[in-house]
């Protein structure tokens, strides 16, 4: 069985990060999310706590078949290794991006030289979309958040933001992602955040 790790905060998942575990879900024969720990990140941590992220990412991907979401709090490697991976999926939006995912990988090859890396580039609507730019947006009430984000984690950000209850529905927010789901995922196939890309 082919298995591959797609990795990161997902603080929170964004529909970019759901096309990068679709697409990866074509290639392998099981993905694991694995939603990193990651409590140094930033000056306040994470916006939502590591049980809110395993939660709305399993929501958001349970339409994708032979995908399962698990936490971890240590090195990447020894994580892809604990779940009986040998390789790594990674999202690239931008060539800056690829500038720290070429060092990321070099390390991890060091590492673990059995670890393969493979990069699957953003499609153009998700290209500039990272979780920083969702969590900002939501802060300050943005509208049409419905577009970047499930609606499950749509609900998640109105809770931390009220702001943004009067400004969406959350009628809009299913049908944007099922509008989403029906464009860009076919029926017969079953992403970063900052770090996945």
């Amino acid at each position: 069985m082919k298995r591959a790790v797609v990795a990161g905060t997902f603080d929170p998942i964004t529909l970019g990060h759901v096309d990068i575990i679709r697409r990866s879900a074509r290639l392998f024969d099981q993905v694991v999310v694995g939603v990193a720990e990651s409590r140094n990140k930033g000056p306040r941590g994470p916006l939502f706590s590591l049980e809110e992220r395993v939660r709305l990412v399993k929501e958001s991907t349970a339409d994708i078949p032979h995908v399962e979401v698990q936490s971890f709090g240590g090195l990447l490697v020894d994580f892809v290794h604990d779940v009986g991976a040998h390789a790594v999926v990674k999202g690239l939006r931008e060539v800056t991006d690829f500038d720290y995912e070429f060092q990321q990988t070099a390390m991890n090859y060091q590492l673990a030289p059995d670890m393969e890396t493979l990069f699957i580039m953003s499609p153009p609507e998700y290209r500039y979309l990272s979780s920083s730019i969702v969590r900002e947006l939501a802060q300050f009430g943005g509208s049409n958040l419905t577009r970047f984000v499930t609606p499950c984690v749509f609900q998640a950000l109105c809770e931390k933001y009220p702001i943004l209850s009067g400004k969406n529905s959350k009628n809009s927010s299913t049908d944007s992602f099922h509008q989403d789901k029906k464009e860009d995922h076919p029926k017969s196939i079953s992403a970063s955040d900052d770090d996945t890309k």
